[in-house]
């Protein structure tokens, strides 16, 4: 502090109030030492002195309005500070009773500081005398010490308008759930000092619980002038309307994003049970008519149609054990007539009430309203004109009932849903249709010939645009030989499933000349390459045409007597082999080039398998599901392999083994499969014979078949096979020259083949009556079942067919 200046220098502070006692004269008698503030003076220097040298002007409170003192009045006026600043006041004048000095109490406070008091108190005082914003006091019990509300806004039962509101707890008010919860936030900001800003909040009444109400809250710690924590100021407004608006807003928003973004049937009903609990319901349920699922359209929704569980929730995680679970299937019984919403909803706010109305049995109350529920809503889901199926909604506790406002918003949400259903539904008779195609220009899943047992598998892609031209056959060749085949036809859709039909027939009917793997795939290149002429051009590059130029193919022949097994690729993956020893391995093929897309030669390779031998032929979806782990999912079919044929089972148990193992997540394009453990035939069911072209051996040749024939036991086939033996061997005598073959194979049928270097074909033609010759090939395709020929290295083959009587 400065020493040359006095404390009274300072300018006049706007401090609190000062009190003086004046006598009759207007000499102050005593002062509160405050006055050193207001005025400069101390209160020793003030005592003594008449009060009007502190004022500018006369001492207005020495003469009362009115004349004589009759009680308190207040006044404004001046004073004057020690360092000359005058100092406006507003005084209230107190008169005192009779005595023998003090006539007047004076208090005198600064007109702002009293401005600013004033202000304070009108501001508090509107704040309590409104209505439309609830205040209250919290002590540091919580206990509301004081409130503009009147006792009936509590729920105090008995209440009578303008009653002083009482003292109560949160408990007294709310339900308990809602009492805690707003307690707890109360409690947090009276520990901490952090404020409350616009929490909303379920406050339902104790003595109303069945009314919904929705509070915003906010809230500041309370404390006097020395810091002191004394409680909680509140302030709230009831925003249940605004609340309701945004809930359905909100529900209506989450069925617009969320519902259709899938053609799957139970993904939509359980995306749209996921919206509405536990937000709005406790418990939500769809049953969906069954034909829904076969891609039907449905019938009449009435008493007698079957129905599916197709989706539950539940708040709590758990679906009462007395309703139908997910995915039962259940019949509406006559009973339940009054219940199934044929035109419009069902609401049901009071539960106990509505089954003494309905009067439904006991057993079927226990499968249709869980024992918890207090309402419920059950809404038909319409779409074009079918009912689809029915949402039911349930609500338990003390939760409020279903009301007439809701039913708007839930069959706006279920409208939303049926469509949804709806367009799976089309989806899914479209994708049966595909897959019912596909499927039926496949071969049979199992195949048992004499030279191999195979399974062959289809797995379609989980949706429409994967299905597509993946494909698989299993061909009988001439003299107990078999084809595998396996293909996939680029694009997707109806146009690559049967552009896959057109390739299985063409290969079949290649097939049938006997040719070569890579001659095979030759002619069918060149097939190819006409038909990608003839196409229509797509409007758009997006690969899901389904033309045959590209597609792929694996053609393999496999001999049961020599075991030698001949393969070529046309852009398609080689298989994998597992020998009898165990050990798996991919063959060694290279694949050429996609059908059409090149004029390259296709390059064949050629093995030996011991019987028991297990090829497996696959599309390339299978190891390339996983984007960038070829090398894994090729590790992997290979491991699968070794597991499943290590266990004994068919080649069906080892292809749904091998799918298990590789297949982690359903594919995003169609598989097919082929599995085939090779066999080989026993060393005496075949017989071969070599001649030279002299006509004097086709008597032998026909003694050795006759004595062959012997000793299998077909003495039957003796008759015919000498007229089919002459024929063939006279033929190939007469025009081929040497060497002569003949070979005789005993298999589901007699296969009797000859040999000779000739590269000429037979061909079938009706001699006329005059004719010497040309009857013997006529008189082989009559006693024959079946009969033909194919070219070889060395010359060419003509054999036949004939049943073996213990086959038949």
């Amino acid at each position: 502090m400065n020493p040359t200046r006095h404390p009274s220098d300072a300018a006049p502070s706007p401090g609190g109030a000062v009190a003086f006692v004046l006598d009759g004269e207007g000499t102050v008698l005593q002062c509160t030492g405050t006055v050193l503030d207001l005025t400069g003076y101390s209160d020793d220097e003030v005592r003594g002195r008449p009060a009007a040298d502190l004022v500018v002007g006369p001492a207005p409170w020495s003469r009362p309005p009115g004349g004589a003192p009759a009680g308190p009045w207040t006044v404004r006026t001046v004073l004057r500070h020690r360092n000359g600043t005058p100092v406006q006041v507003d005084a209230e004048v107190l008169p005192l009773s009779d005595g023998p000095e003090a006539r007047f109490l004076l208090c005198a406070t600064p007109s702002a500081v009293g401005q600013r008091w004033t202000e304070d108190r009108a501001l508090i005082r509107a704040l309590f005398n409104q209505s439309r914003i609830g205040l209250s006091i919290h002590g540091t019990d919580l206990v509301a010490v004081r409130t503009n509300l009147s006792p009936e806004c509590f729920g105090v039962p008995g209440a009578v308008p303008g009653d002083r509101p009482p003292r109560v707890t949160l408990e007294e008010a709310l339900v308990p759930e809602d009492a805690a919860a707003v307690r707890e936030r109360l409690r947090l900001v009276l520990d901490t000092g952090e404020p409350l800003i616009d929490w909303e909040h379920s406050a339902r009444r104790l003595h109303f619980p069945e009314r919904e109400r929705v509070l915003s809250l906010s809230a500041f710690r309370l404390q006097d002038s020395r810091d002191r924590v004394i409680g909680v100021a509140v302030v709230y407004t009831d925003v249940t309307e605004q609340f309701a608006a945004r809930r359905r807003l909100a529900l209506l928003h989450a069925a617009a994003t969320r519902l259709g973004q899938t053609l799957d049937l139970t993904r939509n009903a359980e995306e749209l049970v996921r919206i509405l609990v536990p937000g709005f319901a406790d418990l939500a349920s769809v049953d969906l008519v069954e034909a829904m699922f076969q891609g039907q359209e449905p019938k009449l929704f009435a008493t007698g149609v079957r129905q599916r569980r197709t989706a539950v929730a539940s708040a709590d995680g758990v679906w009462p054990a007395g309703m139908y679970p997910r995915g039962h299937v259940f019949t509406a019984r006559e009973t339940e007539d009054r219940l199934m919403p044929g035109t419009g909803s069902i609401l049901l706010p009071d539960l106990r009430r509505a089954e003494r109305i309905v009067g439904i049995d006991e057993s079927w109350r226990r499968l249709a309203f869980p024992e918890t529920a207090s309402s419920a809503l059950i809404v038909p889901l319409w779409a074009r004109g079918h009912v689809l199926g029915v949402l039911g909604l349930w609500r338990t506790g003390d939760r409020l009932p279903f009301a007439e406002g809701d039913v708007p918003l839930v069959e706006e949400i279920a409208s939303r849903a049926a469509l949804s259903l709806e367009n799976a539904r089309r989806y899914t008779a479209e994708l049966r249709t595909v897959e019912s195609l596909q499927r039926s220009l496949l071969p049979p899943e199992g195949a048992d010939l004499s030279a191999a047992e195979s399974a062959g598998t289809y797995i379609p892609a989980g949706t429409a645009a994967g299905v597509g031209g993946s494909w698989y056959d299993v061909i009988p060749l001439s003299s107990a030989r078999v084809a595998f085949v396996i293909g996939d036809v680029a694009g997707h859709g109806l146009a690559a499933t049967a552009t896959m039909g057109r390739l299985r027939t063409a290969v079949q009917t290649l097939a049938d000349l006997d040719l070569s793997p890579e001659e095979l795939l030759t002619h069918l290149d060149d097939l190819v390459v006409r038909l990608s002429a003839t196409e229509p051009q797509p409007d758009r590059m997006d690969g899901d045409g389904g033309g045959v130029l590209g597609a792929t193919c694996l053609y393999c022949v496999y001999d049961p007597i020599t075991g030698r097994c001949v393969m070529a690729s046309a852009g398609h993956p080689p298989p994998v082999v597992t020998g009898a020893e165990g050990r798996t391995h991919c063959v060694d093929l290279k694949p050429g080039p996609a059908l059409g897309v090149s004029g390259m030669p296709f390059e064949p390779v050629e093995l030996h398998l011991v019987p028991g031998s297990v090829l497996a032929f696959y599309t390339n979806e299978l190891v390339a599901h996983h984007q960038g782990a070829g090398q894994d999912q090729m590790r992997l079919l290979r491991t699968g392999m070794d597991a499943a044929v290590s266990n004994p089972g068919s080649p069906a148990d080892i292809g749904r083994a091998v799918l298990d193992h590789v297949l982690t997540e359903p594919p995003a394009d169609d598989v097919a499969l082929l599995v085939a453990r090779v066999r080989a035939l026993p060393e005496d069911a075949t017989a071969a014979w070599r001649f030279t072209a002299d006509p004097t051996v086709v008597a032998r040749a026909r003694q050795l078949a006759t004595d062959r024939l012997t000793d299998w036991g077909l003495e039957d086939l003796t008759f015919t096979t000498e007229l089919i033996v002459s024929e063939l061997v006279t033929n190939a005598v007469r025009y081929a020259g040497s060497p002569v073959e003949l070979r005789l194979i005993r298999d589901r049928t007699l296969i009797c083949e000859v040999s000779d270097p000739s590269q000429t074909q037979p061909h079938l033609r009706r001699a006329r009556l005059t004719d010497e010759g040309g009857r013997g090939l006529f008189l082989v395709a009559q006693l024959a079942h079946r009969w033909g020929s194919r070219y070889t290295a060395s010359g060419k083959t003509i054999w036949t067919e004939q049943p073996v009587p213990e086959a038949f």
